[in-house]
């Protein structure tokens, strides 16, 4: 990628979901005239828009979005592949740009474009399917145990329901001697642009009582039909998501409806401390309150490098 001149600043926006990110960006793209991009992981699937709270049509209007529904679930897409084509975009947005948004709550898809994808070691394809088999014999609790036992920092991190991640993290295990985590400090490609990262936090009741509230919207926007419409394919990894997995066990006769809806509310809750403990850990991120847009921008300006 080629060099760009360091006057041209990535304005990173993160936190924990129904925090408040989606309107914040908007603001922060008027009034520097800019554009956004989307690091949200599952924002990026056509199929999962109520599930994932994708902006609104009228929110998308008010600013240009970029990696919003734009692939399918049947597709493969990695953090690696958003790592490519979110510098490639970035290239082409700062000839004619000094400012771009960036804002999700996916923490390994922003590191991705702020700091860089890890290199890991290359693994026989044998562990990956033996892991597969064990997975298919055993279930996915020995691997979540064997995970906490060998790399208890990542284990802290990752979603453990998340099967592929699971298994990822044990692959790289079993095919180096060292843990996941040790492949996720190394010196990375330092980017050609500025960045300043600002972070959106409330206390936790407040946040959680968010969530709570965003759950009851989701459901009245038909969370429950998206799902149905969803449920035949409810084994691919896209679909391994909260607010998916559990109406999924609703369908499957496991679970009535209204424990699911609160399970929805649980694991959210669960998901949103795990990205709050991912982002306090960087310390390059600037940490507001949600209403404090003006403050916000005073802080951006004064930092900014023209």
């Amino acid at each position: 990628m080629q060099q760009i001149s360091s006057n041209k600043t990535l304005i990173s926006v993160v936190g924990p979901t129904a925090i408040g990110k989606t309107s914040l960006a908007i603001a922060l793209a008027n009034y520097y005239n800019t554009e956004i991009i989307s690091c949200d992981s599952r924002q990026f699937f056509k199929e999962m828009k109520i599930g994932t709270a994708v902006p609104s049509n009228e929110e998308l209007s008010q600013a240009k979005h970029h990696f919003i529904q734009n692939i399918s679930i049947q597709d493969k897409y990695s953090v690696g592949d958003f790592e490519r084509d979110g510098l490639s975009f970035l290239d082409n947005f700062f000839k004619q740009h000094d400012n771009c948004i960036m804002v999700g709550g996916s923490g390994l898809y922003e590191k991705a474009i702020t700091v860089g994808f890890d290199s890991f070691p290359d693994v026989d394809p044998s562990v990956r399917e033996k892991l597969n088999s064990e997975l298919e014999e055993f279930g996915i609790e020995k691997l979540q145990q064997e995970l906490y036992q060998v790399d208890p920092n990542y284990y802290q991190e990752v979603d453990i329901q998340n099967k592929q991640r699971v298994i990822r993290a044990l692959e790289i295990y079993r095919g180096s001697g060292f843990p996941f985590s040790h492949f996720r400090n190394q010196d990375l490609n330092k980017r050609p642009f500025n960045i300043i990262k600002i972070g959106l936090e409330l206390p936790r009741e407040e946040m959680y009582d968010r969530i709570n509230r965003r759950v009851d919207i989701m459901l009245d926007e038909g969370l429950l039909d998206e799902a149905k419409k969803l449920f035949p394919l409810k084994d691919l990894n896209a679909l391994q998501t909260v607010g998916y997995r559990e109406l999924f066990d609703y369908f499957d006769h496991k679970i009535d409806l209204n424990f699911a809806i609160e399970e929805i509310k649980k694991n959210t809750r669960r998901f949103a401390k795990r990205q709050m403990t991912w982002f306090k850990k960087d310390e390059a991120v600037n940490w507001f309150s949600p209403n404090d847009v003006e403050k916000i921008i005073e802080f951006l300006n004064d930092k900014m490098t023209y």
